[in-house]
């Protein structure tokens, strides 16, 4: 007579089991729905939703929405948040480590910035470790550019420019060009042309289409120079609360993830150029003049960096320059 509500009872039991064991993470990137970078995002935490059968369920609150840029390490680190994504160079005044791939002309272009990766890597997990976080994957921007108002003769004329910069790396690039920094953000780029607190920057082809680049600049030098690199990384604590088959999935979505990003890289950089030009920009391929003033301000912002990061970038380059 007492089997109805026992079998009610087993089936209570089980849907809360169920519930209880369903991870809801908030995950905040700093760049808008329509950047590459993002699309990657949404799709990562797609496939983790899809092959955890819904058990783990991130969020994504982009645009700095949730969190703003220069808070999302900490928020991670801490347990803020579980989940998270930003650029390893906005942080490099932390840690030297992670301005391997701000590193200007050190590894130009895709395979090299690949190549650089894989050495900085094994470091950058256990820099990150040490912070309480993990790294899930990295994904590169297209390659660095300048952008001028006018034509550049030669690198003489970047001196005494206001010069947009992101990173504490972009503000010495800047130094060294004899120009004076300035750190804005993407969405306040037009603003800060129109009202003259810059009037050039480096960044990449994608950021310019992003902010409208053709609307205060008409000029881009695509020097590739350099690929700065966003990481995805979990809080630990969080990661390790988790069953073992949903690390294994999100392991997996992440390996995914880096493969399908560094590919959309290339595509954006590609279609951003290409952006550019159709909005009346002219792209200028830098002459020879030009990349070795370039290349000398790298070399020597190389050997400042090796000063700072010591056995570390040592072991970056080294291992980068397989010797």
């Amino acid at each position: 007579m007492k089997l109805k509500p026992l079998l009610v009872s087993i089936v209570a039991l089980a849907f809360t089991s169920v519930a209880q064991a369903q991870t809801k993470w908030d995950m905040p990137t700093p760049y808008s729905d329509g950047e590459f970078h993002t699309i990657n995002v949404r799709q990562f935490v797609e496939e983790v939703k899809k092959t955890s059968g819904g058990q783990l369920d991130i969020a994504v609150h982009s645009n700095g929405s949730l969190i703003k840029h220069p808070d999302i390490l900490r928020a991670v680190s801490t347990g803020q948040v579980a989940i998270g994504e930003f650029l390893l160079g906005q942080f490099g005044n932390e840690e030297p480590v992670f301005n391997a791939d701000n590193l200007p002309f050190l590894a130009a272009g895709f395979d090299n910035a690949w190549k650089l990766y894989l050495a900085q890597k094994p470091i950058l997990e256990k820099k990150l470790q040490a912070r309480g976080m993990r790294l899930l994957y990295s994904v590169a921007w297209p390659g660095q550019g300048l952008y001028s108002k006018d034509p550049l003769k030669s690198i003489d004329d970047l001196k005494g420019t206001k010069f947009r910069t992101y990173s504490p790396l972009t503000a010495r690039f800047a130094e060294l060009l004899g120009a004076s920094p300035t750190v804005i953000q993407v969405p306040e780029l037009p603003q800060a042309f129109a009202t003259g607190s810059v009037n050039a920057m480096v960044t990449s082809s994608a950021t310019g289409t992003q902010a409208k680049a053709w609307e205060f600049v008409k000029n881009y030098y695509p020097t590739n120079g350099w690929h700065p690199k966003n990481v995805v990384v979990v809080n630990e604590r969080a990661y390790q609360r988790l069953p073992a088959a949903q690390q294994k999935e999100l392991a997996t979505a992440a390996a995914a993830a880096e493969k399908r990003g560094w590919e959309l890289a290339k595509q954006r950089e590609q279609g951003a150029n290409k952006m550019l030009a159709d909005n009346g920009m002219t792209l200028h391929t830098p002459d020879a003049a030009l990349m070795a003033a370039l290349t000398k301000i790298g070399d020597q912002m190389t050997a400042e960096w090796l000063k700072t990061a010591g056995a570390d970038g040592e072991a970056i380059v080294k291992a980068y320059k397989g010797k």
